[in-house]
């Protein structure tokens, strides 16, 4: 447990440090890109984070699963059997986005040399999971934090090297604002393989042969496959979104250009605020899936519980101030940092919404832990479902508009949690209105 709140604790200090930094690297990306550079900016960085989800093929969450659940005799040869496999989905990869990516009508109108960079992005986050995953699960996270604060202190040294030194006309000042991006990514990993060879070199010394290809092979997927595809959900959810708000409420009787405004004001303004805690969330996402893979691999209900609690517990600690500041200093904030009050109203209705996504994310690693990757797609999937026909239902209603589609994200945020909770607390058998009773087998 202490080691479980220690890692957490780095996790997010490092995750905030992180945060400010991203702050002045859009401030600066703002200044120095224009409107329209930073809506290209924007666009293409969705289809690098695509891009990693499947480069990364969720190894860093089933490597730490796997190392937080077996003995260090049985690393060596799993570890090696993950660099194989990270090199088949580099080569898998870079021949598709070699081939798709040009051919791609948007993707034409770039600079063709970020095809170079998308190129150098895959193998960078195919190997630099092995190591993610391998700190992960040996509880590790100092590493795994400073990486993370350390990235975009290097993508803002970088951007101002960039800017301040050279000069730059519009699609130059693209590539070199990705080029950035991509040039803190190789100095991570580089940092992040030094420290992986340096720890593991003994590992292959002192393997064990109890565990055949097949079965590390099964063991790794089966986290892995529906983890990614989790995370394709998500992408490919996030990219419906939009125009399922937009075309409800424009069925509601609002103009396209109305719609396309009243959908900014939500994401682009109450969504960034509200989200902002979640930082904490990722964080002790990060810290519980080998804490929980371990003590369930070990059978140890005392610490699955206390895992259960004190996750529950920091998010109140951090969930319930955050949703009181939204109520009462709504106003305040959007005009302080976009000058756009109008979206206070958003930032508060929208409070059931961020509260439990607060805490799906922790569950969601919770689930992962106890092996229940699949009850979180299907959880994943049915909530939103139910939360996209709502959206679609009750924001065409001309009387509701975008409180339907508040509403709708309110259900979605809801009903995930309860389904993620109740199943948790069915399989650690407690109860789910105290923590502490056990439910008679």
């Amino acid at each position: 447990m202490k080691t479980f709140l220690t890692g957490t604790m780095f996790l997010v200090i490092a995750a905030f440090i992180g945060e400010c930094f991203e702050f002045v690297i859009n401030m600066m990306l703002a200044r120095e890109l224009g409107e329209e550079g930073m809506g290209h900016y924007m666009s293409i960085l969705p289809v690098m984070f695509f891009i990693v989800v499947l480069a990364s093929f969720e190894l860093p969450i089933s490597i730490s699963k796997y190392v937080a659940e077996k003995k260090p005799s049985l690393h060596g040869p799993m570890l090696a059997y993950a660099l194989k496999l990270a090199s088949t989905i580099s080569i898998i990869f870079l021949l598709v986005t070699w081939v798709v990516l040009p051919r791609l009508p948007f993707f034409q109108s770039y600079h063709p040399s970020i095809l170079w960079l998308f190129l150098i992005l895959i193998p960078l986050i195919s190997f630099s999971s092995i190591a993610r995953g391998y700190f992960m699960g040996t509880n590790q996270m100092g590493k795994i934090a400073f990486a993370n604060g350390f990235r975009k202190f290097v993508q803002l040294g970088l951007l101002v090297v960039l800017f301040q030194l050279l000069n730059f006309h519009d699609e130059l000042a693209l590539l070199a604002a990705l080029s950035a991006f991509i040039g803190s990514e190789v100095i991570i990993v580089i940092y992040l393989l030094s420290a992986y060879f340096l720890q593991t070199k003994q590992l292959m010394v002192i393997a064990e042969k109890e565990e055949s290809k097949a079965h590390i092979r099964n063991q790794l997927f089966h986290i892995s496959v529906p983890t990614t595809i989790l995370r394709i959900f998500h992408s490919l959810t996030h990219a419906v979104q939009p125009f399922l708000i937009k075309a409800a409420l424009i069925n509601a009787g609002l103009s396209a250009s109305e719609a396309t405004a009243q959908f900014g004001l939500l994401t682009g303004v109450a969504m960034t605020i509200g989200f902002f805690p979640a930082f904490i969330a990722h964080s002790l996402l990060i810290a519980m899936i080998p804490s929980v893979s371990k003590a369930y691999v070990n059978h140890d209900e005392v610490l699955l519980k206390k895992l259960l609690q004190q996750s529950m517990f920091i998010t109140f600690l951090y969930g319930i101030p955050a949703v009181i500041i939204m109520f009462s200093l709504g106003e305040t904030i959007t005009s302080l940092f976009f000058h756009l009050s109008s979206a206070s109203y958003y930032l508060k209705m929208l409070w059931p919404y961020f509260f439990f996504h607060f805490l799906i994310i922790p569950l969601q690693a919770y689930l992962i832990g106890l092996s229940l990757v699949k009850d979180a797609l299907f959880h994943t999937i049915w909530s939103h479902a139910i939360a996209f026909s709502v959206i679609f239902l009750l924001g065409s209603m001309q009387d509701w508009q975008m409180n339907g589609v508040i509403i709708g994200l309110n259900v979605g945020g809801v009903l995930q949690f309860l389904l993620h909770y109740l199943t948790i607390c069915k399989k650690i058998k407690v109860s789910a209105f105290t923590l502490t009773k056990r439910i008679a087998s």
